[in-house]
């Protein structure tokens, strides 16, 4: 199912069936397009420690009381390796954290969670599927710097967007799918841009290119077919008829998932 990032935030986060905290925050990668961890709020508890949750580690959300209980124990939460609140997440930190959850790469392999296609389907690292020293990797499954990827939802939400003539709006929110957690759409606000200006919502395909430092994401759209585009109803769910009015109204053709990283990249071209 499609749902709301900006929905997630403030969602309970549950171990050991304890509640310890909240969703403060997102990180999703700019390469895949996808949320790869939760950064959670403890309140007094470990102050002053980034405490990340992956997707991998839910064992089932409660979407009707806006609840996440993870496999994993509040003691083993506490124990994991954690950057201080002021750094930013780097691929080394990554590396240390899903080694000591046993988690493989999710950068090294074929799916868009390295060995698989959805976090769910992600077991832990046994003999049989050991993470590969760094040595071993192939350099399709590597970085060759160490660049950081991950982008904060809270940062680029606010980003302004830019059709291929003029500026239209900004980013409101971002629409996932809650088995891939993969980033499918844009939630883009064009009130101060255009007059009676509405929400529409924008798939990720259509972006031309994004500029990090400037913060700004340019569609493959004009401002007109935007400005005409179907209004977003955030109260409404994102259900296939919604994508396919969306897609037959941009004459786009609708692929429903993509769940290779090589079918991601061409999909995306920009990255």
């Amino acid at each position: 199912m499609l749902r709301s990032v900006d929905e997630i935030i403030g969602y309970k986060l549950h171990a050991d069936n304890q509640h310890f905290g909240t969703c403060e925050d997102v990180l999703f990668d700019d390469q895949w397009w996808t949320v790869r961890h939760i950064i959670a709020n403890t309140g007094n508890w470990l102050i002053g420690n980034q405490v990340l949750i992956s997707p991998i580690m839910i064992d089932r959300p409660d979407w009707n009381t806006r609840s996440l209980f993870l496999t994993i124990s509040k003691d083993t939460l506490e124990n994991c390796p954690a950057p201080s609140a002021d750094e930013p997440v780097s691929r080394e930190h990554e590396k240390k954290l899903f080694r000591y959850y046993g988690y493989p790469y999710y950068w090294a392999g074929t799916g868009l969670w390295g060995p698989a296609a959805y976090p769910a389907a992600v077991g832990p690292v046994t003999s049989d599927t050991a993470i590969l020293a760094d040595d071993d990797l192939d350099e399709s499954d590597m970085e060759t710097t160490p660049e950081n990827h991950l982008r904060s939802f809270k940062e680029v939400k606010g980003y302004f967007i830019k059709a291929s003539d003029g500026d239209i709006g900004h980013v409101e929110d971002f629409i996932l799918d809650d088995d891939t957690w993969a980033l499918r759409y844009v939630v883009v606000d064009t009130r101060n841009w255009l007059p009676g200006g509405k929400k529409v919502l924008l798939s990720l395909h259509w972006v031309k290119s994004i500029n990090w430092g400037e913060s700004t994401f340019e569609m493959d759209l004009t401002t007109r077919a935007i400005k005409d585009g179907p209004e977003f109803d955030p109260q409404k769910p994102v259900n296939l008829e919604t994508e396919t009015r969306l897609y037959d109204y941009y004459g786009r053709p609708f692929e429903k998932t993509i769940d290779k990283k090589m079918q991601q990249h061409i999909a995306n071209p920009f990255i």
